[in-house]
């Protein structure tokens, strides 16, 4: 009892020193994370110290965002809990569900999944678990919006946290294409015949037919004109260099000056800017936005999955990683205060109301799925 009041002092004074500003926010979880104390958490890890369960399998988006993951959550988490974060990586969500799927009952355990259309269809095969909330008390910060659309899809229960959010817009080079051609092309500078060969795009069936739904003035969430899509989502296959398949790939592209305009996801995109790179970003009118959370998979071992989930959404873990990776947190801005550098990256919106981007309807985009990822698997090939 002595070492737990003991550890529980350590703690608040570690913490007051944080919010007193005489530490960092990195070197505050350093310091917790080396000194094994538990925080963000109503109940001690010490309750696992003689469980079954001594590890939690997470998969992500590698690069960058696996990177903060590792350094702002999982180390800490790993250091007061002693249970171990095994840490997977994937390239996008149509390989990562073929993973599970043939996989057994427990072997995955919490996905960094991308939109609601990719909760909708987990949920639909029957892989959603049920969180029991009250083991997650720091779901009281996030944005009440990106919780809500998670309850409407499950009758109300939920089996993910909301976690961070951005925009998949338009990136490119300043040295070759002028912030006033952006403007005035948007979506259609994919399609600029100039630049043949000096464009790229990502190898997901759903972002191609959405910037062809731009592309064709059609709304990305209800095109009319299918074919017409199609026929852009081929344009642009012939005058791109290739289809680029991950974050670290997109951002090689562009940093080597191989292409000179993509699509690409904001957080990458922020980062190379970072890095000293005239690189432009823009969304355009109805540009894709995106939420993604933290998806516990059917079968897993749940109490841990909780806890972890609520480590990392308590607010020095959840700002430390979206600051590492450059999204957004799910946090609500009018809650917590998110510091310097987050109100300034790409989609961060100051309000937590989440007005100005536009989402994915997934009964919408899962309704299309099986026929425009075979579509598209055919368009790849030169169909």
């Amino acid at each position: 009892m002595t070492k737990k009041l003991d550890n529980t002092t350590r703690y608040e004074r570690l913490r007051e020193r944080y919010m007193n500003g005489d530490i960092d926010r990195r070197g505050f979880l350093g310091l917790i994370g080396a000194a094994g104390l538990a925080y963000g958490v109503q109940t001690p890890f010490a309750k696992y110290a003689h469980a079954a369960v001594d590890q939690v399998r997470f998969d992500g988006w590698g690069g960058v965002v696996s990177e903060a993951f590792r350094q702002y959550a999982f180390e800490p988490y790993t250091a007061e809990s002693g249970i171990a974060v095994v840490d997977g990586t994937f390239g996008g969500g149509d390989e990562y569900l073929s993973r599970v799927k043939a996989g057994q009952p427990g072997e995955y355990n919490i996905a960094h999944l991308s939109g609601v259309f990719d909760y909708a269809r987990y949920h639909g095969l029957g892989l959603s678990s049920e969180l029991n909330e009250a083991n997650i008390p720091n779901l009281q910060f996030v944005i009440p919006k990106l919780i809500e659309v998670f309850r409407g899809v499950s009758g109300g229960a939920l089996s993910c946290v909301p976690y961070d959010y951005g925009t998949t817009g338009l990136a490119y080079n300043r040295k070759y294409i002028s912030d006033e051609r952006m403007q005035e092309m948007g979506a259609n500078i994919l399609l600029d015949e100039s630049l043949k060969g000096k464009i790229a795009g990502w190898s997901d069936w759903r972002t191609r037919m959405w910037y062809a739904s731009l592309q064709t003035d059609q709304d990305p969430n209800g095109a009319t004109d299918v074919e017409a899509c199609w026929d852009a989502v081929r344009t642009h296959r012939d005058l791109s260099l290739k289809y680029w398949g991950s974050g670290a790939e997109l951002m090689s592209l562009l940093a080597e000056e191989e292409v000179y305009v993509t699509e690409g996801w904001s957080g990458r995109i922020y980062a190379l800017q970072e890095q000293g790179h005239d690189i432009g970003y823009m969304d355009p009118p109805n540009g894709f936005g995106w939420q993604e959370c933290l998806f516990v998979i059917k079968g897993s071992p749940m109490e841990p999955c909780e806890e972890l989930l609520n480590f990392m959404l308590a607010p020095e873990t959840s700002i430390a990683v979206a600051e590492g990776q450059n999204y957004p947190p799910a946090l609500d801005p009018t809650k917590v205060d998110l510091g310097a550098k987050i109100p300034t990256l790409p989609a961060f919106d100051p309000t937590g109301t989440l007005e100005g981007l536009t989402f994915a309807d997934p009964v919408y985009w899962n309704g299309h799925e099986a026929e425009w990822a075979k579509m598209f698997g055919r368009v790849q090939k030169g169909y």
